[in-house]
């Protein structure tokens, strides 16, 4: 059982180095750890302190561990440095989004691999300039599309937006800066971003700046396809460090 006042550990994931794989799979619910894990040979709970748990386990005979950021980047900054802290260098976020573009609302379209984030948020302006992009490692980008290619499934490839606020993307009209909202929502809209979320543009920036690498795989509801391909990716990378000798 882990000791939270254990000085080696992290603030708050409470994690310790040794206990996290160098690779993660990051979704933004603690519950959903839950069910990540179990795609693990042998899970083991880690850590869990508020929003931030964590589980490791092995794939292929590799560590890899499943870990909850909280909802928006404040929170998914923390749960990003500390896992990297504690020896994390190739991350997959398994997410949840909505959709912004047109062509996102296509019904045969089984999920979204994300490509690059829009910065819209408060937290990563405190790493590096706005204009600074926040992309995806296109390793991990290739592995996630080869995966669904393989399962057979339907992920779009797109621009997220990752902004802080929930509601004014539902209530608008409620808020005095809903009308502001709405100028620059159709401007992402026309701008083909397809997908919108609290977490991603933290990942990718953090993860440019640790040169670590980052990917992204979102849904809106089937979280069992969006898993599965996850998982491949991350089998896919695995093999393909180990072939390079890179395996850590």
């Amino acid at each position: 059982m882990f000791n939270p006042n254990d000085s080696a550990r992290t603030h708050h994931t409470l994690c310790a180095p040794g206990e996290v794989g160098g690779y993660v799979l990051l979704p933004g619910d603690p519950d959903r750890t839950d069910i990540i894990a179990q795609r693990l040979e042998n899970p083991q709970l880690i850590a869990n302190n508020r929003e931030l748990r964590t589980w490791t386990g092995y794939l292929d005979g590799v560590m890899v561990s499943v870990a909850s950021t909280g909802m928006g980047c404040p929170s998914a900054a923390i749960a990003v440095e500390e896992l990297i802290k504690c020896g994390a260098h190739t991350i997959i976020r398994v997410g949840s989004c909505g959709r912004v573009c047109d062509s996102s609302y296509d019904e045969s379209i089984d999920g979204f691999i994300c490509t690059a984030a829009v910065r819209d948020e408060g937290t990563t302006p405190h790493y590096v300039p706005i204009e600074f992009p926040a992309v995806a490692d296109r390793h991990v980008v290739a592995a996630l599309a080869d995966a669904a290619e393989k399962l057979g499934v339907h992920f779009m490839e797109g621009i997220t937006l990752t902004k802080d606020c929930y509601y004014i993307q539902y209530e608008p009209d409620d808020l005095p800066s809903g009308e502001r909202f709405k100028e620059r929502w159709e401007a992402w809209r026309r701008a083909n971003v397809v997908t919108v979320e609290m977490e991603t543009s933290a990942l990718f920036i953090i993860a440019s700046i640790r040169k670590c690498r980052a990917g992204a795989i979102m849904n809106r509801v089937d979280f069992d396809k969006t898993i599965s391909v996850a998982v491949e990716a991350m089998r896919s990378l695995i093999a393909q460090d180990r072939a390079k000798g890179r395996l850590s």
